[in-house]
């Protein structure tokens, strides 16, 4: 995913919904503007979180709501994002929503949020649900795409394009369930595939430049590669500009995953093979939206012991055949 500079620790956009009504999996809700929510979500340093900002504050003007987004600086801000959470449970929200940067940086924060009354949503990355119910909490439900499904498609993808031949994986951040998701489903594709290798599976910790590096090194270790499976956009950028800096865009295919604008645009040119798009939008959109029902229903919070609603949203496959489709989608 492409980077920008955010120069504040954290961003917090007041938005306030005129009209109308959201789509998706979940009921109909209709709230009152009275209610505040939060939305905690990983940075706004990429287009994918950007757009999942985008969705949860189009679904608030559907819904008439107030909500408050936050976001830490990067997607290592692990203890700032976790500042942010605790500072802004008394402060009377009546739902959280949230997406952690490790299953288990918001442990503390959830629970505590648990233990006043407050709901809570779970999107993207997914909390660890052991810790959390030994802490005595739980989340009303989960909005997220299946990473280990995304991994594999585009293992499958590259494994229809190249038949045989070594491959490897450019790894996202170490201990992030949503990247080693989708190493791992494409990692159970190419190494169940005959005659396909696996040589490497490296992180590079969602940075472009990071993947740059990683990948002119593993180029140089192994000489023979024909493909290149990322594990998000950015990297696949930082991956493809290694390829076509020993030209060898011709015999080395590259796949991302997320849908961004510029690996959009770079598919259009004929430059990286595909990627994965998953609707940041959708996910933001629906995180909200189920909290916004589940603070409606006034049921009271989800029992410790039960289990959360899970809302899945599918990914797709994106290459030249429907780029520009995917491009007028998310105009």
């Amino acid at each position: 995913m492409r980077q920008f500079i955010i120069s504040t620790i954290m961003v917090s956009l007041l938005i306030i919904g005129c009209s109308g009504s959201g789509n998706g999996d979940a009921k109909n809700v209709s709230a009152s503007n009275s209610e505040k929510y939060l939305m905690i979500i990983k940075t706004l340093s990429s287009p994918f979180w950007i757009n999942l900002k985008n969705g949860i504050e189009e679904e608030a003007n559907r819904l008439k709501v107030n909500v408050t987004v936050l976001a830490g600086n990067s997607e290592d801000d692990i203890q700032g994002q976790l500042r942010l959470f605790e500072e802004n449970i008394g402060k009377d929200y009546a739902g959280i929503g949230f997406a952690p940067i490790s299953p288990v940086n918001l442990i503390s924060a959830v629970s505590l949020a648990y233990s006043r009354g407050i709901y809570l949503v779970n999107v993207d990355e997914k909390i660890n649900m052991e810790q959390l119910k030994a802490n005595n909490a739980n989340v009303e439900g989960f909005v997220n795409t299946d990473n280990f499904k995304v991994g594999a498609s585009a293992a499958k993808f590259i494994v229809e394009q190249i038949k045989s031949g070594d491959v490897i994986i450019i790894e996202g951040k170490a201990g992030t369930t949503s990247g080693e998701d989708r190493r791992t489903g494409a990692a159970s594709v190419f190494t169940n595939t005959s005659g396909i290798n696996l040589v490497a599976s490296q992180p590079a910790d969602w940075d472009r430049t990071r993947a740059l590096d990683v990948t002119s090194s593993l180029l140089q270790r192994y000489p023979n590669i024909k493909a290149i499976y990322c594990c998000n956009d950015t990297m696949a950028l930082g991956a493809q500009q290694a390829v076509e800096n020993i030209q060898k865009q011709n015999s080395i295919i590259v796949v991302g995953t997320d849908g961004t604008p510029e690996a959009f645009q770079s598919i259009k040119e004929g430059r990286l093979k595909a990627t994965m798009e998953q609707d940041s939008k959708q996910i933001g959109a629906q995180g909200l939206r189920l909290l916004v029902e589940a603070v409606q229903q006034n049921k009271g919070l989800i029992s410790v012991d039960a289990e959360p609603k899970v809302i899945g949203l599918e990914a797709i496959l994106v290459t030249q055949d429907n780029v520009e489709e995917r491009i007028q989608n998310n105009k």
